[in-house]
Formats: C-alpha cells, sequence, structure tokens
C-alpha cells in the first residue's frame, strides 16, 4: 500500500439534524460544482442506517430539490442480493426517502441489478453500466465526483469486508461478495473506483462506532484488517463527516 502525506479530514458535527444536514449541503456543493464544469455530475451512494436521515434530507432540502436533477447520473456503492422491493435493499431505502421527492429521471437512476439468477452476471452488467455510461473503454476506471460511504463497526466500507476477496480485486469495477453465517450476498464497487473519485464523504454516526473510528484513523494502514484502509493513499479527496458521539473518543 501507498502510504499516504495527508492526515484524515475530519468535521464534526453534534446531532443528527446537523449530521445529516451537513452532508446534504456536501452533496448539493459538490453537484453544484460538476454540473458548472462539465454540465454532469456522478454520485455513488451507499446504504445502512447511516445515510438514512441524509436521504431525508435530500428530500425535503430546498437546495437539495432545486437541484438540477436531470443533470445528476446516480449510481449506488453496494447492494445486498435481495429484490429491489425488498426493505433490506439500498436502492429502495432511496427510492422511499429521497428519489420519489426529487425531479431525477428514471434512466438516471443505475441501480445494482439484483434480479439476475448468476450474481456474476449481475456484477458484469453493472459494471457495462457504469462503462456505458461514463462513457468508458475497457480498462479505464470512471471518476466519480463523490462517492458516500459509511463504516461498519468491523471497519469494512461499502462490502468490502475483512478477508473478502473483493479487498484484493484491482481488475473489476465490480464484484461478488459472497458471505458466510447465513448473511446476504452483495456486489460492490472495488477499491479502485473508490480511490478515483474525485471526492469522498465517508459518514460515521453512533457512539458504537467510536472505538473503530478512533483504531481506524490511529493505527497503521491495513487494508486487510480494515478495509476502508483502502482509501488512505487518496486521504487528502476524503472528508470525514463524523457525529458528536463517533468522535467522543478522539483527541
Amino acid at each position: 500500500m501507498t502510504i499516504t502525506k495527508y492526515k484524515p479530514n475530519i468535521e464534526i458535527v453534534s446531532g443528527p439534524e446537523s449530521f445529516a444536514r451537513r452532508s446534504a449541503e456536501i452533496f448539493v456543493k459538490d453537484a453544484h460544482g460538476a454540473i458548472e464544469k462539465k454540465n454532469i455530475f456522478y454520485a455513488a451512494i451507499s446504504g445502512g442506517n447511516t445515510p438514512r436521515h441524509f436521504f431525508e434530507m435530500l428530500g425535503e432540502l430546498p437546495d437539495a430539490q432545486s437541484l438540477p436533477w436531470s443533470k445528476i447520473q446516480l449510481f449506488w456503492v453496494d447492494e445486498r442480493y435481495v429484490p429491489p422491493v425488498s426493505p433490506q435493499s439500498n436502492y429502495k431505502l432511496a427510492a422511499d426517502t429521497f428519489l420519489n421527492k426529487v425531479a431525477i429521471p428514471q434512466n438516471n437512476i443505475h441501480r445494482i441489478p439484483t434480479e439476475y439468477c448468476d450474481f456474476n452476471v449481475a456484477a458484469h452488467r453493472y459494471e457495462q453500466t457504469i462503462r456505458q455510461v461514463f462513457g468508458l473503454t475497457e480498462g479505464e476506471i470512471p471518476e466519480f465526483d463523490l462517492i458516500v460511504l459509511g463504516m461498519g463497526p468491523d471497519g469494512h466500507t461499502g462490502s468490502l469486508f475483512t478477508n473478502s476477496y473483493a479487498t484484493f480485486d484491482t481488475d473489476d469495477l465490480a464484484c461478488v461478495v459472497y458471505v458466510l453465517d447465513d448473511k446476504l450476498n452483495r456486489i460492490t464497487l472495488t477499491h479502485p473506483v473508490l480511490c478515483a473519485a474525485s471526492h469522498l464523504m465517508v459518514l460515521v454516526s453512533g457512539r458504537e462506532k467510536a472505538a473503530i473510528l478512533k483504531e481506524v484513523l490511529n493505527s497503521e494502514p491495513d487494508e486487510v484488517r480494515y478495509p476502508i484502509h483502502a482509501i488512505w493513499p487518496v486521504l487528502d479527496k476524503v472528508t470525514w463527516l463524523v457525529d458528536s458521539d463517533a468522535a467522543q473518543s478522539l483527541s
């Protein structure tokens, strides 16, 4: 791993509403910047409990609702292998919280296609969609304007789990993550895609994340143990948005 000379850019906010509002403000700012520069904004979002209020804010905040959504291409960082109508679907979370409240064209919404029986076919189709929308040739990596990530209590991000092959996949844009112990299999963007983004926003909230956040930020980079360390070579492009509960162990 390339060791970065940069220190983490950590922004601490108090309370769920402030956390959601600030994350929405960053999304809006990045969208305006990209659209002003090149007339399009490429974003990828994650699921889970942490971004729910952020998504709700995107559906309520006037500055977010007034974005030129026709110029926004929306993707997902990862997805559980469930139907898109499942309560466990990352796509459904976004659909229920903000996609039905903003004027984004259906053709601009690029969910991970979990309807295929073959996981590898689904991952390949998602990669094809990314290449088509970005206009990429084989071997090129997309440059998202913003990728929104979370961090699990074990230091994973997206569906890059500890000891998963996905952590080491540098050939694909998206790959299958096979999970044991009766958990759901996933499809995730690979870490070269994450590192190629112009900006990454990592959302960390909750008292239960305090210990792992301190450990991740203060330990030597080790993406095998803590897959989120895969973004350490590009820390200068990462904004850590942390609520006061998760930040309680930080000096």
